[in-house]
C-alpha cells in the first residue's frame, strides 16, 4: 500500500491531520492500535481554545460542536473560601469552549469514514523503517499478517508510549522531564454542574477543579497522593473531600451522586527536541505532556497540526519546503510557552509534600496579586484561551 502521508494514531489529532489534509485532496492511511470503541472509551479534557475550534471548522467537522457546545467568557480562581474571576473576554475578546473529548473524536471519526478515509484499526508491532531517507515505509501486523505502507511523510500521532517517537535515535533526541509528586483524581457523574463556570480552588488540603460535560454531566478532581488507589475512594469519601477544598457557597450547593468514571492521572511536564527526524513528524503526547492543569492538553496536540498540516500542504501542493523544515522550530516555541503557563498554575494551586509555612504564604501573596491586578489577568487570560499560532 502506498500513500502520501500515514499517520501513526487514531486520537484527535491523527484523525484532525487526516481530515484537514483530506480537504485538500491529499491521501492519508490512518493505523490505531485499539479499536474506535476503545479509543472513544477513554475519558479526556474538553476544554478548547479559539484555535482549536477554528481548525475543526476548517477540516469541516464543527456542526455538531457549534450546536453543543458551551461557551466559558471566563473562570473561577479560589484560594479558601476567597474567590475572583478572571473575565477572558474582557481581556483578550476570546471565550473558550467546553466539549468533550470523546465528542469531538466522534465527530472526526464520522467525518472519515463519510468520506471514505482509510483507518486500519487493531494494528500492532508497528515500525518506522528509513525516516531519513526520501523513502520512509512503516510495517504492522494485522491478523497475524505483517503488511507495509509507503509514505511520503509519517506523522507520529501515537501519544507519550507510542513507537514514533522512540523510532528517533537517542543520540539524535533531547527530553525535558518534571515529575510532580501528586495526581489528580478524577470523577465523571451524572450531576448537573455546580458553577456554569470552571472553578480552580487551592485550600490547606491541596488542590481540586469543578468542571463539566454538559448540563448533565460533570468532572471534578482533586490532587491526591501518587501512591493512591481509586479504589481508596468511595464516592462519598471523594464528595466529603471536595466539599473541604472549595468555597462554602459552592459546597453547600453541590449535588452528589454516583460516579460512573473513576481514575488518578499522574502529572507531569514532558518535551522531546527536536519534534521532526527527516520524514517522521511527532505531534502531541508524541512530543510533548502537560499537567491538566490549565487545559493544555489537547489544545498543544491541535497547534502542532496547525503546523504540520500547513507545512505539508504548502510542500505537497506547492513545492514549498519552509513549512515543513520549521515544522520543530515553531511548534516548540509555542510548546514551550504552554509548558511555562500549565508549570505556572500547577505550581500556584497544589500543595507539595516538601513546602514550607513560606511557600504557602508565597503562593497565597501570588493568588492576592492575580486577583488584584488587572495586567496579571489579563496575562493569564491570554495563556488561558491561546496564544496564537
Amino acid at each position: 500500500m502506498r500513500t502520501q502521508v500515514l499517520i501513526i494514531g487514531g486520537g484527535p489529532s491523527g484523525l484532525l491531520l487526516s481530515q484537514l489534509l483530506a480537504k485538500k485532496g491529499i491521501d492519508t492511511v490512518v493505523l490505531e492500535r485499539k479499536t474506535r470503541d476503545y479509543v472513544l472509551g477513554r475519558i479526556r479534557a474538553g476544554i478548547l481554545e479559539t484555535g482549536f475550534v477554528e481548525l475543526m471548522r476548517q477540516a469541516g467537522v464543527a456542526e455538531r460542536m457549534d450546536k453543543e457546545c458551551f461557551v466559558h467568557d471566563g473562570t473561577v480562581i479560589a484560594n479558601g473560601n476567597t474567590q475572583f474571576r478572571i473575565d477572558f473576554t474582557e481581556h483578550t475578546g476570546t471565550p473558550v469552549v467546553v466539549y468533550g473529548q470523546t465528542e469531538l473524536t466522534r465527530d472526526l471519526y464520522d467525518a472519515r469514514e463519510a468520506a471514505g478515509g482509510k483507518i486500519i484499526f487493531e494494528v500492532g508491532n508497528v515500525r518506522i523503517h528509513d525516516a531519513t531517507t526520501a523513502y520512509p515505509y512503516v510495517t504492522y501486523e494485522k491478523d497475524g499478517r505483517e503488511l507495509t505502507i509507503h509514505a511520503d511523510y509519517i506523522a507520529g500521532c501515537d501519544g507519550f508510549h507510542g513507537v514514533s517517537r522512540q523510532s528517533i535515535p537517542v543520540d539524535v533526541r533531547r527530553e525535558y522531564e518534571k515529575i510532580y509528586p501528586f495526581g489528580w483524581l478524577g470523577i465523571l457523574s451524572e450531576t448537573p454542574p455546580v458553577h456554569h463556570e470552571l472553578i480552580y480552588s487551592s485550600s490547606d488540603r491541596g488542590f481540586s477543579l469543578c468542571s463539566m460535560r454538559n448540563d448533565h454531566l460533570s468532572r471534578y478532581y482533586i490532587q491526591c497522593s501518587l501512591s493512591d488507589s481509586p479504589n481508596d475512594w468511595s464516592d462519598q469519601l471523594f464528595w466529603d473531600e471536595l466539599k473541604r477544598r472549595i468555597p462554602e457557597d459552592y459546597a453547600s450547593k453541590l449535588e452528589t451522586g454516583p460516579s460512573i468514571e473513576k481514575s488518578i492521572a499522574p502529572l507531569r511536564s514532558f518535551v522531546t527536541e527536536p519534534m521532526r527526524w527527516g520524514r517522521l513528524f511527532l505531534c502531541g503526547d508524541a512530543a510533548h505532556i502537560v499537567p491538566p492543569t490549565g487545559a493544555k492538553g489537547l489544545n498543544t496536540a491541535a497547534s502542532d497540526i496547525h503546523y504540520l498540516y500547513h507545512g505539508l500542504v504548502s510542500e505537497i501542493l506547492d513545492g514549498d519546503l519552509e513549512g515543513i523544515d520549521r515544522y520543530s522550530e515553531r511548534a516548540l516555541a509555542r510548546i514551550w510557552k504552554a509548558e511555562r503557563f500549565s508549570w505556572w498554575m500547577t505550581n500556584l494551586l497544589h500543595r507539595f509534600p516538601d513546602q514550607s509555612d513560606f511557600d504557602v504564604k508565597m503562593q497565597s501573596a501570588e493568588l492576592a496579586f492575580l486577583q488584584g491586578n488587572v495586567q496579571a489577568q489579563s496575562t493569564m487570560a491570554q495563556n488561558y484561551v491561546g496564544l496564537p499560532y
